[in-house]
């Protein structure tokens, strides 16, 4: 893993129902073995229970994170989404970015209009409010009139639209591997580089 070269960070990883279950595990993953982040905070919605159950045969939610992990994991705290009191809930926290993956339709109509209805909503407007970085990883097909406008007012309130769509560029040889490259790419973007990430090298003419 990379050496600390910043403040250790706290992460939430919030996964709702979209299908795409395989981004939220490799997410975790990479989340658990970087030595940059201290703490993650996980919730998975009551949708996404029966994703993970249909794509990835994993059932419960007790445990569901350290299933997905193979093992316990220290800084791993998981909530469940009633739970609008959880730490994430508040400003006071000091969560350093969230990242939805996958982030459904009716998570992002949500969070765009401030519904703050359950702790993911709640945990996504806080970051709004606190001006803290917030990745949609949106996972829809096709969009109509609606999600598109949700889109744009929850970018047009800070947050970024990120869309599950995997590079075929580095020609990936496996849906794994779709997907961790899709996960480097997220954390990239909140400043959290990976070790073997894809770099794109133009010919030299």
């Amino acid at each position: 893993m990379p050496e600390i070269h910043q403040a250790s960070r706290n992460i939430t990883l919030a996964v709702t129902g979209a299908n795409g279950s395989i981004y939220a595990a490799e997410m975790l993953r990479a989340l658990a073995a970087d030595s940059r982040v201290a703490h993650i905070n996980f919730v998975a919605s009551e949708n996404s229970l029966r994703v993970f159950a249909e794509e990835l045969s994993l059932s419960g939610r007790n445990d569901l994170a350290e299933k997905l992990l193979g093992a316990p994991c220290a800084k791993l705290r998981q909530h469940i989404e009633s739970d609008i009191g959880a730490n994430i809930a508040s400003g006071s926290y000091p969560t350093s970015a969230m990242i939805v993956l996958p982030c459904s339709m009716g998570t992002l109509a949500g969070i765009a209009n401030g519904l703050a209805s359950n702790l993911i909503q709640r945990a996504a407007d806080v970051c709004l409010k606190e001006r803290r970085p917030l990745v949609l990883c949106v996972r829809e097909t096709p969009f109509n009139r609606t999600h598109l406008r949700n889109m744009q007012l929850a970018a047009e309130g800070g947050a970024t639209i990120f869309p599950a769509v995997p590079t075929l560029y580095n020609r990936p040889q496996s849906t794994t591997e779709m997907a961790r490259e899709f996960v480097n790419r997220v954390l990239a973007h909140i400043d959290l580089p990976q070790p073997g990430a894809y770099q794109w090298q133009p010919d030299n003419d």
